[in-house]
Parts: C-alpha cells; structure tokens; sequence
C-alpha cells in the first residue's frame, strides 16, 4: 500500500498532495502516532520530484505539530489526527496580570484546531535569542515581544518575514515586520496633557524609570515637562527617596506601585492630596486599592482580540493599539 499519491496537471502543487497524502493516511488510521514516514529520497525518485519539493511538505507537516524529525533517523507522526493544527511561538517578556488579560483575550478568539505555545523571555537577550533560534522552523507563525532588547532585529531577522508579528514594543529597526504596539511616546504625552489641570495642583511630576521600560515613555515624559513648563525628575527606584508633599509620581511597574503606597503611610503623608500617582497598565486591583488609582493604560483585552484577527486574516499591517488616561482618586 502507498501511503503517497502524487497526481500529474490536477492544478494542486506536488508538495500539497504530499501533505495531503500524509494527513489522510494519519486520519484513515494507515500512520499512527510514533509511526515513521517514507524519507525524503524514496518519496523523490518513487515519484520523480526534486528534493526540495519533498521536503517543503515535510517542513509543512513539521510546522504545523503533525510530524517530528529525529536528526539522522527521519521523520515521525507526532499526532493521531491531521485536522490540526497551526501553530504559534508566543514569546513575551514576562507574564503579569495585564498581559495574563492579552494572552486570554488572544487564545479565546482563535479558532479551535490553533496551538499556541508560550515562552519568556525575562528582558535577557541570550535567552531571547535563543528561544528564537531553537524553535526556527516549528511553527507557523511567531509573535515576539521584543520589548527594548537591544539587537532583538538579528535574531527575529533569522525568521521568514511574513511569519512573524511583533507585539507592543517595536522601533525603526523592526519596521518590516506586521506588529500590533503602543505608542509610548505619544501616549504618555497625550494622557499626561489630558490630565493636566489636575497635574498643576502638584509642584513637581516624577517619573520612577528603570533600563527595562521603552525609551519612549522617557521621551514622552520629557517632552511633556519642557512643553507645558511642568517641574519634572526622573528616578530609578524609590530606594532611599523621601517623598515631598506636592510630588506626583508615575510608576511603570507594579512592585514600584507597592512601594509608593507604603512609603506614603509611613510618612503619614494622604494619598491624591498631599502625594499623586499615575500607575501603568489598569487591572481590577486597581480600581479598588486605595480608593482607585489613576492608569494610563492600553486594553489588552482589544489587543488579544484583535491579535488574533490579524493572524486568522494573515493581514501584513503595523497597527497602534490605542491608550488612555483612566482618573481615579490617587490624582
């Protein structure tokens, strides 16, 4: 029995009625799970094809988690059934309660026979590049937050381009590339200024920066404080800082938030009187500590969802996921 059927002038490529034959023969019950496929060169000269047409069918079954390869040996079924499955590489800098909203958002809008697979990171470029070198080849699609890696464009420049989707940070050098982002720059400008009137009952605004947030919120900030005449610090901890009455402070990261409000009680200072703060990426727990603490925050949930679209529709487009200012009582 020939588990391979490659037909003459059927306008379907040869390499497709490979991919067929192989999805059949799992799906008929002909290759289970473990069983290994007819190599590369028996499939070439049984059928006449050259060998890079076998073996992008291969690539094909292997991207999508219906086959493995053991380097030396061949190729094997990994699967008892061929009605899956595209896959996708997730690679995120860290997971945290906003980006937990993203992710969900994201797997509840894809289509059933979709596997997502989700790596980290952590702001480390060798393990960035890493991942990405280790898993080039096994997925269908890869979206990759690059964060503000330095380099990150040589080791996403080893993925085929259409494949790839670049997720909340991107600069000139990823420009190429499809991505769904925030505007850091823009954002903190813009809401800051929306806020503005609220600003100017304080004496000085501080923004709590470290080397893992994007540049543009820096220059942002910066831009805001020359251009409204505003009294402006930057900060990289709240280690040692003692906090003056009449300071606003904005704080990218959660454990910085944390921090601010227990310096405030001890120093018996009133949180949104004497002390402001404009926290980073809304969640629930926000809204109801300390009263509510104002965000500025994109929706992640409108992220995931439509993160999902842009890879369903294959859409080859930059897209700026927008920002706003939420006030609550800490301002």
């Amino acid at each position: 029995m020939s588990i391979v059927s490659v037909k003459e002038n059927i306008g379907i490529p040869k390499y497709k009625q490979i991919v067929t034959s192989i999805e059949d023969a799992i799906n008929n019950g002909d290759l289970r799970k473990g069983d290994q496929l007819p190599s590369i060169n028996y499939l070439r000269d049984k059928h006449v094809l050259s060998r890079d047409t076998v073996l992008a069918a291969f690539n094909e079954l292997k991207m999508r988690g219906i086959v493995h390869s053991i380097v030396g040996k061949g190729y094997y079924v990994s699967t008892s059934s061929a009605d899956t499955i595209q896959k996708i590489f997730l690679l995120f800098d860290e997971l945290n309660s906003f980006k937990e909203d993203l992710y969900n958002a994201f797997l509840n809008n894809l289509g059933a026979k979709i596997q997502v697979d989700i790596f980290f990171h952590h702001f480390n470029y060798d393990v960035f590049r890493k991942l990405i070198h280790d898993n080039h080849g096994n997925y269908n699609y890869y979206v990759i937050m690059p964060s503000n890696l330095k380099n990150a464009s040589l080791a996403i420049g080893t993925l085929p381009e259409d494949k790839v989707c670049i997720l909340d940070q991107t600069n000139p050098q990823l420009s190429q590339y499809t991505a769904l982002y925030q505007n850091f720059e823009k954002d903190i400008y813009n809401n800051l200024a929306k806020g503005l009137l609220l600003i100017k009952k304080y004496d000085k605004l501080v923004l709590v920066f470290n080397d893992k947030q994007p540049q543009g919120m820096l220059d942002g900030f910066n831009m805001f404080i020359d251009n409204y005449g505003i009294s402006g610090e930057v900060i990289h901890s709240l280690q040692n800082r003692l906090l003056a009455n009449g300071e606003i402070y904005i704080v990218p990261d959660d454990k910085t938030l944390l921090r601010i409000i227990k310096k405030i009680k001890k120093e018996q200072l009133l949180l949104g009187k004497d002390i402001g703060i404009i926290s980073y990426n809304d969640t629930l727990l926000k809204e109801i500590v300390e009263e509510g603490i104002t965000t500025i925050s994109t929706d992640f949930n409108s992220m995931g969802e439509r993160l999902a679209q842009l890879i369903i529709n294959k859409e080859e487009i930059q897209i700026e996921n927008p920002s706003d200012l939420i006030l609550r009582k800490s301002l």
